[in-house]
């Protein structure tokens, strides 16, 4: 899938100016955060459920390859295939090389943000096949022909009224008369729609939320069923995954599956969760001919080796974007990749080069919200923090903020002289700003004060202010 991170900054203030944007936005962090702090009060221990799984994805991540060689045995030793993609061009190239050898017309396919990654949906139609995304909210971007903006949510930026509108394009063909429509008719009439499309699928796609080594099952979570109908009714079934997904066994799944459900939706556990282990045997009453797993690496194992190695613990919750501010203003969108919010402005720079999406680590505040929140306890600010050093150190931070970094690092490094020019600028300010006690223009600043104004300083540091404080408390 083709990056546009490199245009950050262009549609971040396009999303600003989207009044219907901003309102789908409010509707859904409520939402989310809400949900989610509500599911986690009655639980007993939940931080210690957060370092259980951290515990569980580090040991996984530090014999990957022992655990990625169990999984391979036992979805062989079931009937099923591993293949293994090095970069997106060889997932793609696979998934397409099983569907032709199917003999497919129509390709079902379940949510998927590895799927999204590697541009399987572009793929599939390429090679002459239709793919139906079945996730509801997947199916609303497919026909707007856009991306999604959210990883559990993928039409969270959409009104009701525009959803209606798409529904009125493409299911009537255009009929003036379609009125905006409640959700229960949205939803029966996309669930009418995409019942004969899962009934003709020769191929259905999903993805894993996790592998288990042990027995070599894949865990879909899903709250509409349509996983299920995926990988259940269509001759042959692929799903596609990282390899980070791998957790040892049943025992891990179940205790991931516990922190997964309270973080994205604030459930207890989702309405369908289900364990996939190979194709349909003789007895079985329904079930695919053929399982196929494509575990794709695409720069995953450079990550085992480096400091971001710790990003290689997400479970794709979506917690750390619904608590961003900065998400919760611009949307996914604006991210220009797969992967939004501050997991994304860790993510994209790693998949798709640091030069092409420098404006990604510093899409935030570093207010610490989506450490505090995320259900293996990634530090996803001191990550940040390690891409923004990165790209001062390749030169690709513009040379004003380089030298400006410099000057205050010198500065930084000699407490008296930082504390006497500070005292400095801010009796100076101080004295520019006593009438009218804020400033609207200020030199270095215009991108803060192009909004709003700046108040005045007082005319002495917090430091000043405090010892002359503690001065008249001591009399």
């Amino acid at each position: 899938m083709r990056s546009d991170a490199h245009e950050f900054k262009t549609r971040a203030r396009d999303a600003l100016r989207d009044p219907q944007l901003r309102e789908a936005l409010g509707r859904a962090r409520d939402g989310f955060v809400g949900k989610r702090q509500k599911s986690i009060d009655r639980f007993p221990d939940f931080d210690a459920l957060r370092e259980r799984g951290r515990r569980i994805k580090n040991h996984t991540l530090a014999h990957l390859d022992v655990y990625l060689e169990r999984f391979e045995r036992q979805v062989v030793a079931a009937g099923g295939t591993v293949h293994w993609a090095l970069d997106e061009d060889q997932a793609r190239q696979t998934v397409v090389s099983i569907c032709r050898q199917a003999g497919a017309c129509r390709v079902t396919k379940a949510k998927t943000m590895v799927g999204e990654e590697v541009g399987i949906n572009a793929a599939i139609e390429a090679a002459g096949m239709e793919a139906i995304e079945t996730d509801l909210g997947e199916y609303i971007i497919q026909l707007a022909k856009e991306p999604p903006s959210h990883i559990i949510a993928p039409a969270v930026h959409k009104t009701r009224q525009q959803i209606s509108d798409l529904f009125r394009d493409h299911h009537h063909g255009g009929d003036a008369a379609r009125a905006l429509r409640e959700v229960p008719e949205l939803v029966d009439e996309a669930r009418a729609v995409l019942r004969q499309k899962f009934l003709s699928a020769d191929v259905g796609i999903t993805g894993a939320n996790f592998l288990v080594a042990e027995t070599g099952s894949i865990v879909l979570v899903t709250n509409e069923g349509n996983a299920d109908l995926t990988h259940t009714l269509p001759r042959v079934h692929i799903a596609i995954a990282g390899i980070e997904k791998l957790v040892p066994d049943l025992d891990d799944a179940t205790d991931l599956l516990r922190l997964l459900g309270r973080s994205a939706t604030g459930q207890d556990l989702s309405a369908y969760t289900t364990l996939v282990t190979g194709p349909r045997r003789s007895d079985d009453p329904d079930g695919p001919e053929q399982f196929h797993v494509v575990l794709l690496d695409n720069g995953r194992s450079r990550m085992l080796g480096n400091r971001f190695r710790d990003m290689l613990r997400c479970i794709r919750c979506g917690a750390c974007m619904n608590h961003c501010p900065v998400y919760a203003a611009v949307g996914g969108h604006a991210y220009g990749w797969v992967y939004p919010g501050p997991m994304g402005s860790v993510l994209t720079p790693l998949f798709v080069g640091l030069e092409r999406t420098r404006d990604l680590p510093n899409a935030c505040t570093l207010n610490g919200r989506c450490l505090s929140v995320c259900p293996v306890k990634i530090p996803l600010p001191d990550l940040l923090r390690e891409l923004r050093g990165e790209q001062n150190a390749q030169r690709l931070t513009p040379a004003t903020t380089r030298y400006g970094l410099r000057l205050w690092g010198m500065f930084a490094r000699r407490p008296r002289l930082y504390h006497g020019v500070a005292r400095a600028l801010v009796g100076l300010l101080g004295l520019l700003g006593r009438r009218r006690g804020r400033f609207r223009r200020l030199p270095l600043a215009g991108a803060w004060t192009s909004v709003r104004d700046l108040p005045a300083p007082q005319g002495q540091t917090f430091q000043s202010a405090w010892r002359a404080y503690q001065r008249r408390n001591e009399r």
